[in-house]
């Protein structure tokens, strides 16, 4: 692997990762204790309007990440990558916390909820311009040799996160009885998130600026105003982007997080079974992205992008089958092939969508066209399969959304230059 090997490059990839870590550590949690945040924030008769309850708050999460786009997209693209990123993290940090200390609807009815939806909103705001703006910081800072690899490592960290997330969330599950996890098992991860924050905010104060905005802001090249010019000179990138993210967003959401409580449901197999597997599968995924970034250097993004999202039109019904097929061999099997086509795709994401927009609106730009992918189908994600489900009666029907989102962005892959 092409690996950079300067100390301050080593810096630079750790601080530009560490954020994505916590961001991904936190949402992926909370798809793993969604059954647990349905029962105690969101108690109901049927426990499919619990779990579609707890997944809507999910989705509010994703909602604000937009706003979050445009208001660090501003302050990265007009005062520096740097900065705004040491803060976006040590914002998140707060809610994170907040998360883990909330009394259930048992304690303070009403305000439980409204409370939980709140802190999911200030965790959008600020990842809204964290996983974007860290790809732009990192992909600024790389050679054009290896901007795949160093790229690949926004995508890397958010499946450490993820993974972190879904083996804290295997651990805890495996070592509490069901009371205990109920009562106060499920609080102790969102409240280690802040120990991440603090950590990130650190380092990032500690890093040099991207090299690329400082030869913009050297040449008086910067914009007053990019959050206008996104939206009336780079229209057609921000489009571009949508797409490609609605594949992105879906896969890792329905098979990383939603995938447990799915399995839990349509099949017998448990719970700790089901994260062990997940979190082996993750770990795959992580390994895998740097890979593939690198790859993407060598025969160009394009390439890899294609063959991920038409693996994943073509193949999800197939391995849905064998996903609920009460076989474990099968279902593993099944989630490590999809694995490697996410992976394929993933790993030389961010590079491409980075060199779509120029230095000056890039941040704002990638941002603001991440976020209203990620808003619009990443957070929905988990919400509508539940609610294709309970509508259509049929146990595959995310296989068909799957499907269909792999379709969209595989016609958006196309448009790429070469």
């Amino acid at each position: 692997m092409n690996m950079p090997t300067a100390p301050p490059m080593k810096r630079t990839l750790l601080a530009g990762a560490i954020g994505n870590v916590l961001e991904w550590y936190d949402f992926a949690l909370y798809g793993y204790f969604a059954p647990i945040f349905a029962v105690l924030f969101f108690p109901s008769d049927s426990p499919s309007i619990s779990l579609i309850s707890a997944f809507g708050v999910f989705a509010v999460g994703f909602l604000a990440r937009p706003l979050g786009a445009m208001l660090f997209g501003y302050w990265g693209d007009t005062l520096g990558r740097r900065h705004a990123l040491a803060w976006s993290v040590l914002l998140m940090a707060i809610p994170t916390c907040l998360v883990g200390l909330l009394p259930p609807y048992e304690a303070i009815g009403a305000l439980a909820p409204i409370a939980l939806t709140l802190c999911r909103f200030l965790q959008g705001l600020s990842v809204g311009g964290e996983f974007t703006g860290s790809a732009t910081f990192l992909i600024e800072h790389a050679a054009a040799s290896q901007r795949g690899y160093v790229g690949s490592w926004a995508g890397f960290s958010a499946q450490i996160g993820a993974l972190a997330g879904s083996g804290v969330g295997a651990l805890i599950t495996s070592r509490l009885d069901d009371q205990a996890l109920r009562q106060w098992g499920w609080r102790i991860p969102f409240v280690m998130g802040g120990f991440i924050a603090v950590a990130g905010w650190y380092l990032r104060t500690r890093v040099q600026e991207s090299p690329a905005f400082e030869r913009v802001r050297l040449a008086g090249g910067l914009t007053s105003s990019p959050v206008r010019d996104v939206f009336t000179t780079q229209q057609r990138p921000v489009a571009k982007v949508i797409g490609l993210v609605w594949l992105h967003g879906v896969a890792f959401y329905l098979l990383y997080v939603y995938l447990t409580t799915y399995l839990v449901t349509v099949t017998t197999v448990p719970l700790a079974t089901v994260l062990v597997v997940n979190t082996g599968c993750m770990t795959l995924l992580a390994l895998l992205i740097p890979l593939t970034g690198t790859w993407s250097d060598r025969i160009g993004q394009r390439p890899l992008l294609i063959a991920g999202a038409a693996g994943l039109a073509l193949l999800s019904y197939p391995c849905f089958l064998w996903l609920t097929s009460h076989d474990l061999p099968r279902m593993i099997a099944a989630q490590v092939l999809l694995t490697v086509l996410v992976a394929g795709y993933m790993g030389p994401f961010f590079a491409a969508v980075a060199e779509l927009f120029p230095t000056p609106q890039r941040y704002t730009g990638l941002s603001v066209g991440y976020n209203i992918g990620a808003a619009l189908f990443g957070g929905t994600a988990p919400l509508i399969a539940t609610l294709f489900i309970e509508w259509s009666g049929n146990n595959l029907a995310p296989a068909f959304y799957l499907s269909l989102c792999a379709t969209v962005s595989f016609a958006v892959t196309l448009t790429l230059r070469k």
